[in-house]
């Protein structure tokens, strides 16, 4: 265990009492007794008592060591930090379109706290525009976060109008795609081990997720909270084995669950390198596509998070920010928000 910045400063305390205690006492042992520069007694006696003093520290600072090490023996400690194999263990790849709007950059931020949490973690971020925006460059250098950041267009026609519902159009199609991509191309199979997840950027996730997810050995499962206009839609497990879905949409689907919901392990994404995210896919069924074109079946599933009894992951959405007084303020004013003010 290392030395906390307080346990260094009493060691150093400690060993500077001993120093002035042992510099004392080899200087009255080689001080002549007819020496002019001979101690006085009442010289003496005030080291006496600063030795006192310091001898009364000593046995305070002793009781101090004492409970911090019985508060350290207490401490609960994450196991996951204590592992020696910790850089051994399978990175998990985490493919996250992300597109400019008013509340990207705090739904970014509220994200890359829980991220910093995760071990062996890779972020790879895809921006919805022709170019990396600064805004996303800048939040990115500042998180602590292993990442890649790429961005591609989604063609106009595909893209969704302010007014759109949100299952109108596919989203994030291209920029998964790319992330994908990306996997392909810098990662090898006979080096890399790990797990690839489809993680939105206004999700909610407890980073316990991330730790079911890590020994996926095909394609691992789990409830998402707050979707398909019910509290959770979930996988239907019996005797540890996925059998059908909980969820009110079109229950027939292949895969009838959210891109939240399953991780897929990297074997797999190598070993299908045809599969691919589309825009001609029809609605909801996005999911059944990619995992279908993986070569993945109902028996391939693998059951987390207490045999998909706990929820770990909710499709939680951040609510389109209302900005209507932005043009009152200019009429009544005469001026509104500073746009170069990033938000």
């Amino acid at each position: 265990m290392s030395c906390g910045p307080r346990r260094l400063a009493i060691g150093f305390f400690f060993a500077s009492i001993m120093t002035f205690f042992i510099t004392i006492v080899n200087f009255n042992s080689w001080c002549p007794e007819n020496d002019q520069l001979q101690l006085q007694d009442k010289e003496l006696n005030l080291y006496k008592g600063r030795l006192k003093v310091l001898n009364s520290e000593i046995i305070s600072c002793r009781k101090i060591l004492k409970k911090l090490s019985e508060d350290s023996n207490n401490y609960p400690v994450n196991q996951m930090n204590l592992d020696s194999n910790y850089t051994h263990f399978s990175t998990i790849y985490a493919i996250t379109p992300t597109h400019t709007r008013p509340e990207q950059k705090a739904d970014l931020t509220r994200l890359s706290y829980a991220l910093r949490f995760v071990r062996n973690f890779h972020w790879i971020l895809i921006e919805d525009s022709e170019e990396k925006t600064e805004l996303v460059m800048k939040f990115l250098s500042k998180s602590h976060l292993n990442y890649t950041h790429l961005s591609i267009p989604t063609p106009e026609e595909y893209k969704m109008k302010s007014r759109d519902p949100n299952w109108l159009k596919p989203r994030g199609v291209l920029q998964r795609n790319l992330g994908l991509n990306w996997i392909r191309q810098n990662l090898k199979p006979d080096e890399h081990r790990g797990v690839v997840y489809f993680m939105d950027d206004d999700n909610t996730y407890d980073i316990e997720i991330f730790e079911e997810m890590r020994n996926t050995k095909k394609v691992s499962v789990w409830p998402v909270a707050l979707v398909g206009d019910l509290r959770y839609e979930s996988p239907v497990v019996v005797r540890g084995k996925v059998n059908g879905w909980f969820t009110f949409w079109k229950p027939e689907r292949p895969f009838a669950m959210d891109m939240a919901g399953f991780a897929v392990n990297l074997d797999v994404i190598f070993s299908n390198p045809d599969a691919w995210f589309s825009l001609q896919v029809q609605r909801g069924y996005q999911e059944s596509s990619i995992l279908t074109s993986l070569g993945v079946k109902m028996q391939d599933l693998e059951p987390k998070a207490q045999n998909c009894t706990k929820i770990l992951v909710w499709h939680t959405r951040t609510e389109k920010t209302k900005l209507k007084n932005e043009e009152l303020m200019r009429r009544s004013y005469g001026r509104g928000s500073n746009l170069n003010m990033e938000i």
